[in-house]
């Protein structure tokens, strides 16, 4: 039977990579390598570079395929990420089908850890219960993005006996911080929405490219902060051309 591993690389240094990540790379025929766009094709080029580094497999290739861009969102943004995640399990199936053998093995490597806010596992069990084609699943974890922040920062996620929230840009700013937990991390947020948080006193620690030569770090007391992060992450965005931001918000104690 074919097997698919689905391998977190890290945050985006290439250092991120466990033991076992580069185990797995090396027991794959293919390595399934996305690509976004121009945007974005520095992203390519890191799993490239991870490639390049760590597999020692002569038998090893490698396979590019394009990512569709997401719809923005209408009156229903599940619906929108779900005609999306149709579509790429499309393109994953014809993957699976084509590029592994009866017997063989292929990679998806991402970003960070297939468990957090990714949707690899959610669109290959699409593709499973599609029932055209059989595979067995290995998922390998790895570094992610709130571990990379934490450690840039030099700070504890938790404060004793205080229990953390890891949400999105989208729900802080319909819900607001938390009532049950003295700190938020706050992943996927395009827009700032650290903005809308009506406790300026509370302490935000944010970063950019984490773990990364690029990484860019701030802190402190949200109100004295809060344009310098978005003048900072425009300003990091249009160098580069895309950005991806983390941080955590707590509050004041």
């Amino acid at each position: 039977m074919r097997k698919v591993l689905v391998i977190g690389i890290g945050a985006g240094n290439p250092e991120h990579m466990t033991v076992q990540a580069i185990n797995g790379l090396n027991r794959a025929d293919v390595l399934f390598i996305p690509d976004k766009g121009a945007k974005k094709t520095e992203l390519a080029e890191l799993r490239r570079d991870i490639c390049d580094r760590f597999v020692t497999n002569p038998e090893s290739r490698r396979v590019e395929f394009d990512v569709p861009v997401r719809a923005e969102p209408t009156s229903s943004y599940r619906a929108t990420v779900d005609d999306w995640h149709e579509e790429i399990a499309g393109i994953y199936e014809r993957l699976v089908r084509d590029e592994i053998g009866e017997d063989g093995c292929g990679a998806f490597l991402i970003w960070g850890d297939p468990s957090l806010y990714d949707s690899a596992l959610r669109i290959l069990e699409r593709v499973s219960r599609r029932g055209n084609i059989a595979f067995e699943l290995e998922v390998i974890p790895g570094i992610t993005a709130i571990q990379a922040l934490a450690a840039g920062h030099k700070m504890a996620l938790n404060r004793i006996g205080d229990p953390f929230l890891v949400t999105t840009g989208r729900r802080l700013t319909e819900e607001g911080l938390p009532g049950n937990a003295g700190t938020v991390v706050v992943m996927l947020d395009g827009k700032c929405s650290f903005q809308s948080v009506a406790d300026k006193d509370a302490i935000i620690h944010w970063g950019a490219y984490l773990g990364t030569a690029d990484e860019i770090l701030v802190h402190g007391r949200l109100g004295d902060v809060e344009d310098e992060i978005v003048t900072v992450r425009e300003a990091a965005r249009q160098r580069k051309g895309w950005i991806m931001d983390t941080y955590l918000l707590r509050k004041p104690e």
